[in-house]
């Protein structure tokens, strides 16, 4: 089912909520910089996650992210690895946002695993300030942050607000980008991209056989396969899409869920209606990479069209989303994330 982003509808669905984190108890949210590069987002007095930002890292990142029962739901390498981790694609950490081809350079796959000699075609985002810190039934985090050349030069600014909020069995995560052209800046439609988050063993899907993938450098990454007792997740889109074939589908939003231990844990991404090429494609990949990427037109429809973005120096482009997390007897419902869309789409 989609949802249409008229008022009109958005009001009725928002009337009907059942099984929202809006239905439940608000918990409190603390947020509290603990490192000088770490600061630290506590739900209802249970760590929740942590903005990591220090120039060791190519990217800002949420790590590790928990469920409110207290379930990592994702990867715990390369930072802390767990028993079990798969160890491919190093520079998939937590919970991050960033592109492929900006300018002819690789944001996206950029990691310590690039070598020195090669490290010229990939970007850096470097995080320069903290903007805002606000506990409370609604925990905000805001911090600006520069996307660099390896030369330091800037490409684009990137402003960003995060809105924590939870109850007892659910997490949000509210994200608010608004990337600013310092100088002309093209994001040539390409794969690896935006909104990025890599799930924990559990959640991946079951696969027997290895699997290759090759980026646009020709670098190949193999994701081993074989008897999995642990990997029991998939997906299902708004769209109706499931397991593998969420992948370069579109839809509205997009949910994992699966067995963590003796809990059940489902994660949804919701797009936002205002965001660019909306409903955006889904980067879903059964071996654990969630992502939403609205600029992979070309690949995703196997070159019947493409979505590149231009950006002039001053021009600047917003990108809204919403991650939920929940947890406990069953995963949120179909109806619920409808609803949930919804009031998203009305009220960001």
């Amino acid at each position: 089912m989609k949802i249409s982003s008229k008022p009109v509808l958005a009001f009725a669905l928002s009337m009907t909520v059942a099984v929202t984190a809006r239905a439940q108890k608000a918990e409190t949210v603390s947020i509290r910089q603990t490192e000088k590069s770490k600061i630290e987002i506590v739900i209802g007095g249970k760590p929740f996650t942590s903005f990591l930002y220090p120039d060791t890292l190519e990217k800002p990142v949420l790590y590790p992210i928990r469920s409110a029962n207290g379930t990592l739901v994702t990867r715990g390498f390369p930072l802390t690895t767990r028993p079990g981790d798969p160890t491919d694609h190093p520079h998939h950490i937590g919970l991050w946002f960033n592109f492929e081809n900006l300018n002819g350079l690789d944001f996206w796959n950029n990691s310590y695993a690039i070598p020195a000699n090669k490290k010229s075609g990939y970007g850096w985002i470097r995080t320069d300030r903290i903007t805002k810190i606000q506990s409370g039934k609604k925990g905000i985090l805001a911090y600006h942050a520069n996307w660099t050349n390896q030369q330091k030069q800037v490409i684009l600014e990137e402003s960003t607000r995060f809105e924590f909020s939870g109850t007892a069995a659910d997490r949000i995560i509210d994200r608010i980008t608004t990337l600013t052209a310092d100088t002309d800046a093209f994001f040539k439609d390409a794969k690896d991209g935006m909104l990025g988050l890599r799930l924990a063993h559990d959640l991946q899907i079951p696969d027997t056989a290895d699997q290759k993938f090759t980026d646009d450098k020709g670098n190949v990454t193999v994701v081993k396969g074989g008897a999995d007792k642990v990997a029991n997740g998939t997906y299902l889109t708004s769209a109706g899409k499931m397991g593998n074939d969420a992948w370069s589908t579109r839809s509205v939003w997009c949910k994992v869920y699966g067995k963590m231990g003796t809990d059940s844990v489902s994660i949804t991404i919701i797009d936002h209606p205002q965001n660019p090429n909306y409903p955006t494609f889904w980067h879903a990949r059964g071996y654990g990479l969630f992502a939403a990427n609205p600029l992979g037109e070309k690949v995703f429809t196997n070159g019947k069209s493409e979505k590149n973005l231009r950006l002039k120096k001053g021009e600047s482009v917003t990108f809204r989303y919403r991650i939920v997390v929940h947890s406990g007897k069953g995963t949120s419902s179909t109806e619920a994330l409808n609803n949930e869309a919804a009031i998203f789409g009305k009220t960001k």
